[in-house]
């Protein structure tokens, strides 16, 4: 059985996944089935090791996400300010 401490990680990681996976790009990815379908894939887990490890799993996959969306509103910024150094200031 796993401490009330990493029971209180695990549920914080998955609210916390949950409330990114509402502003994923792609809705045809259906984040909430498959956040929803690994967390109950690993509900049964005793082994602290391997509780562990699904833990690391499920903040790298929130590391990614958060990538992800700082790289769409990089593109973004990028579209609507053109770089200007193509154009010659000198006087």
């Amino acid at each position: 059985m796993a401490s009330n401490a990493t029971r209180h990680r695990v549920i914080s990681l998955y609210k916390e996944l949950h409330r990114l996976g509402r502003e994923y790009p792609d809705p045809a990815y259906n984040f909430h089935k498959k956040l929803r379908g690994l967390f109950e894939k690993n509900r049964n887990l005793t082994d602290p090791e391997e509780i562990e490890k699904a833990i690391k799993m499920g903040e790298y996959i929130r590391n990614e996400t958060l990538a992800l969306y700082s790289l769409r509103k990089y593109r973004h910024l990028k579209r609507m300010y053109p770089d200007c150094s193509t154009t010659d200031p000198s006087p």
